[in-house]
């Protein structure tokens, strides 16, 4: 995608009614040729807002109008452009698993739960979080309330289970994991909210902290070449699902498509959360109108569209909640 383009949509389709501080960077970003020159100098996937954005703030670029950011962008660019090369956007949103709960509530426990693109796994907990869907519907871990309170507004009536789903085997995969007890790692993830988004700062560090009582085991390696041994090892007599929210898009069509049929051959379901175009067979399922798609991702099991989603997991939009007989 032409670099200009993609800052303008992400200032317009992402950041607008998100964080004001990004629409200005991303539009001014947009319209500024000395600036796209040296984002410009970088592999494409190493272009994105997102990871151009955190990577600067966690150097230490002032949250402040575009032209303060420019020059210090402008001054700061060696040490930038060093820190996109080597780390990844691992938006690690613990919230997205509001939008997983439902879907997961149509399968029968106990579960395996194996993601892919993982990050540090904080998605990998929906039975250790708490869940307050419209402002009135709380769930909570058998246990008690969890000190990480999911929020989601939803349409369409989804079938929010009665109560958590039973856990007893969770994994996941990443090309760079991230550790919840490595003090970087977790500065990085932080880096990654969005300058005004304080209550997403606040999540990402009670999850961290409740995952390093039970750190999740995270392997390292391609998600489509790593997934079969994973599911392999999951616990005989548990239903396995493999999910992943936000992490296809960062692959080229030919390997979407290859994780596809890789993972519809196992012996597991298959969740995905992912942004409008990169599951075509998905979206051409859906029969909701261009606006009504616009900036949502789209949930869905076993290749069948269950939903539109939030980015972060702060809405679900049930499509269909005459399809809500478990799953198996």
């Amino acid at each position: 995608m032409d670099t200009s383009r993609w800052y303008r949509s992400f200032a317009e389709v992402e950041a607008r009614g998100n964080s004001e501080v990004y629409e200005e960077w991303g539009n001014g970003v947009s319209e500024d040729p000395a600036v796209l020159a040296l984002i410009n100098r970088l592999p494409e996937p190493r272009r994105q807002p997102n990871l151009i954005f955190g990577a600067s703030r966690h150097l230490g670029a002032p949250v402040a109008p575009y032209a303060s950011f420019r020059r210090w962008l402008r001054e700061n660019w060696s040490a930038v452009e060093q820190l996109a090369r080597i780390r990844t956007t691992q938006t690690n949103e613990a919230g997205r698993a509001a939008v997983l709960l439902p879907v997961l509530g149509l399968l029968k426990g106990p579960l395996s739960l194996i993601e892919v693109g993982a990050s540090a796994g904080l998605c990998l907990y929906p039975d250790r979080y708490s869940f307050l869907y419209d402002g009135t519907k709380y769930l909570h871990p058998v246990d008690g309330p969890s000190t990480v309170l999911l929020e989601c507004a939803t349409t369409g009536s989804p079938p929010i289970p009665e109560r958590v789903p039973d856990v007893v085997y969770r994994a996941g995969i990443d090309l760079n994991p991230l550790d919840v007890g490595d003090t970087d790692d977790m500065r990085w993830l932080e880096s990654l909210v969005w300058p005004e988004q304080d209550h997403r700062r606040q999540r990402l560090r009670d999850a961290a902290a409740l995952a390093r009582v039970d750190p999740p085991h995270l392997v390292r390696g391609d998600l489509t070449a790593a997934v079969a041994d994973l599911v392999r090892r999951a616990p005989q007599n548990t239903t396995v699902v493999v999910y992943h929210s936000a992490v296809l898009n960062y692959l080229t069509l030919t390997a979407r498509e290859e994780f596809a049929e890789t993972v519809r051959a196992l012996p597991c379901h298959w969740i995905a959360n992912e942004g409008l175009g990169v599951l075509p067979e998905v979206d051409a399922q859906l029969t909701a109108s261009p606006e009504a798609r616009r900036g949502k991702f789209v949930v869905s099991l076993d290749g069948t569209p269950r939903g539109l989603a939030g980015g972060h997991g702060q809405f679900l939009d049930w499509l269909d909640q005459t399809r809500t007989a478990r799953a198996g």
